[in-house]
């Protein structure tokens, strides 16, 4: 009964910003990275951002250093990515998924439904 719910996707402007969550519900949240991917339709999913178990630590793509910010509230069971500076380039499907341990070791072992984002002017 684990699921991921992923919310906040839009339509956005180059250059602004948006914020997605994802509500996770049927597991011990605390005890689970969380880790964020997009894909474009017609090509591959790729990793944009994972964050550990207790939110002490995080990784980013390269594609994402310095623009994106993981974040996780463990007492609202919730996983945020903040999105500031957006580009064309990040229009994509955003899913949020669980990692296996506290660690986020891929491949994630449940994954949410995905929310659009889209930039443009």
């Amino acid at each position: 009964q684990v699921q991921l719910v992923e919310s906040g996707g839009g339509l956005v402007q180059p250059g602004g910003s948006l914020r997605l969550s994802c509500a996770a519900s049927g597991f011990t949240f605390r005890s689970h990275a969380m880790a964020w991917h997009r894909q474009t339709p017609g090509k591959e999913r790729e990793l944009v951002a994972a964050i550990l178990a207790d939110g002490s630590s995080t990784n980013y793509a390269d594609f994402v250093k310095g623009r994106f910010t993981v974040s996780r509230d463990n007492a609202k069971n919730t996983v945020y990515l903040q999105m500031n500076s957006l580009k064309a380039e990040d229009t994509a499907v955003y899913y949020c998924s669980r990692g296996r341990t506290w660690y986020f070791r891929p491949p994630p072992d449940y994954w949410g439904q995905g929310t659009q984002v889209t930039v443009s002017s």
